[in-house]
């Protein structure tokens, strides 16, 4: 396809040769905590526990930004949302010069590179794949190649636009957006993925390259449409309901109070208030289309060990955000209402390196999803790029091999309405004002943040984050220490993509 540059001439081929393969194994809005490796009670992980076992897991991994495309945009710049200017969705990158992507950087270091799967990037960041397949449309992921043409090839698209219709059938949507798939096992968008990305191992292990794939499902994503054989694995009335599932709808921020009231399908949670079932249909079938990506991961994983290229290839597994799974009483991630609770910002992070990395080690120092771009740099030998950012991120290859303490006080992610500053103990989300790029969204997305104040949760007191001691004298020096560190981040990173396109 070679959409981007020209991977560099210059790059002598026994220099190549050395560099370790990466296998960027990724998911869409999967929660942390729902994982056999992080002790979850129900859902059922095999593949994933046993890549934890031969590498690092981190456990406290944060996004930069609690959505797709800004969150997948900063991972694959290695910089936070305001400098790329993307912090929404549908957000342009206003100065895409300023920036190279991680794919661009790896081929013209070398590198042969292939996306399979979900990309759903800015457009102009979207660059330096040698080959790319995806489950979006040519309107989002230019490709080579379209999962929904391969699905009509089939004879299949009715199966697949009823799954789809489950959430964006308007009035015939299903209830939180929930069914069961009428798609064979081999083809459904996971599938296909994991054979796009496997097909591609089988080429670069006849090649003398290195490879980097990303392998991105698009699951467990709504809509919640499992195949049958993995919702039988959940049987709905017997998995452990979240422990904030009837947090009074009060406590939350205005458009999740609306969310909550709201009684028309996909998102019904008003009518889930009054039937407990619906909330265990969702959080069901969202740990079957889990356990679902946990299948394809071990296929593409038993495809590397398979074609001898598992010892040369380092493995990692994470996600874009995550989705409340009951949690707050809320469903999906309601991004544009908060960007704050643990449930939608914290990630899955999991890093495998032959013979390099730790084996079976687990950490719980700050990481934030900016910090893959320089570590995957580090791995692989190459310097970081010419452009006018210097990347923020830390490289996590000390504490991969060493076991070296990253010595992050504290992380920090946004959205255009509300940045949070992490700490190890503490949280602080504080709302910012809207730039006036979002001024013709719809009303209650921008409306009554202010007025409801900013939100301050203790995490070791309080692990559910129920109970906002922003502004209570007890907290006073911990929400003084959080906001100076807010003020501090904010000085040194550049918000000039944020300003560009926002009028500012």
């Amino acid at each position: 396809m070679n959409i981007g540059a020209a991977h560099g001439d210059e790059v002598a081929t026994h220099e190549i040769m050395k560099k370790p393969n990466i296998l960027l194994l990724f998911s869409d809005q999967h929660n942390a905590g729902v994982l056999g490796c992080e002790g979850h009670p129900d859902v059922k992980t095999p593949a994933l526990d046993r890549l934890a076992c031969t590498g690092v897991r981190f456990t406290r991994a944060y996004c930069q930004d609690g959505i797709c495309v800004p969150s997948r945009a900063s991972m694959m710049t290695g910089q936070y949302p305001r400098t790329v200017g993307v912090l929404y969705n549908t957000d342009p990158a206003p100065m895409p010069e300023r920036f190279e992507p991680l794919p661009a950087m790896l081929r013209r270091n070398g590198y042969r590179t292939g996306a399979f799967g979900k990309r759903h990037m800015p457009r102009s960041l979207d660059g330096g794949w040698d080959i790319a397949c995806t489950t979006l449309t040519a309107n989002h992921d230019p490709s080579d190649e379209y999962y929904r043409e391969w699905i009509e090839q089939r004879g299949k698209q009715d199966a697949f636009l009823r799954d789809w219709r489950a959430e964006t059938g308007g009035a015939h949507a299903a209830p939180m957006a929930s069914l069961l798939s009428d798609l064979a096992p081999e083809e459904t968008m996971e599938a296909y993925t994991a054979q796009k990305t496997i097909a591609f191992l089988e080429d670069a292990a006849q090649g003398d390259r290195p490879f980097f794939a990303w392998c991105s499902f698009y699951r467990p994503h709504q809509p919640y449409t499992p195949l049958p054989m993995y919702a039988d694995m959940y049987e709905p009335s017997k998995i452990r309901m979240p422990d904030s599932l009837r947090e009074p709808a009060e406590n939350l921020p205005p458009l999740l109070q609306h969310y909550r009231s709201n009684e028309k399908p996909p998102w019904c949670l008003g009518r889930a208030a009054e039937n407990e079932d619906l909330y265990r249909m969702y959080i069901a079938y969202y740990y079957a289309l889990v356990t679902e990506i946990d299948h394809h991961v071990d296929a593409v994983i038993s495809a590397l060990e398979r074609l001898g290229l598992a010892d040369n290839t380092i493995v990692i597994y994470t996600s874009d955000h995550g989705d409340f799974v009951g949690a707050h009483g809320m469903i999906e991630k309601i991004a544009h209402g908060h960007n704050i609770y643990e449930d939608t910002l914290r990630v899955p992070l999991i890093v495998s390196w032959p013979g390099k990395a730790r084996r079976g080690a687990v950490v719980d120092d700050l990481v934030e999803l900016v910090d893959l771009y320089p570590t995957l740099l580090d791995m692989a030998g190459i310097d970081p790029p010419d452009k006018p950012y210097s990347l923020p991120g830390r490289s996590l290859t000390p504490t991969l091999v060493e076991g070296a303490a990253l010595g992050r006080e504290y992380a920090v992610s946004e959205n255009w309405s509300q940045v949070s500053v992490i700490g190890r103990d503490h949280k602080l989300g504080v709302w910012i004002a809207p730039p006036k790029a979002m001024s013709e969204r719809p009303r209650h997305r921008i409306s009554g943040f202010r007025d409801f104040g900013d939100m301050l949760f203790d995490r070791n007191t309080d692990p559910l984050e129920l109970t906002n001691i922003a502004g209570k004298p007890e907290a006073a020096a911990v929400e003084k220490d959080l906001r100076a560190k807010l003020a501090e981040w904010e000085k040194k990173t550049p918000a000039d993509g944020k300003d560009a396109w926002c009028g500012s």
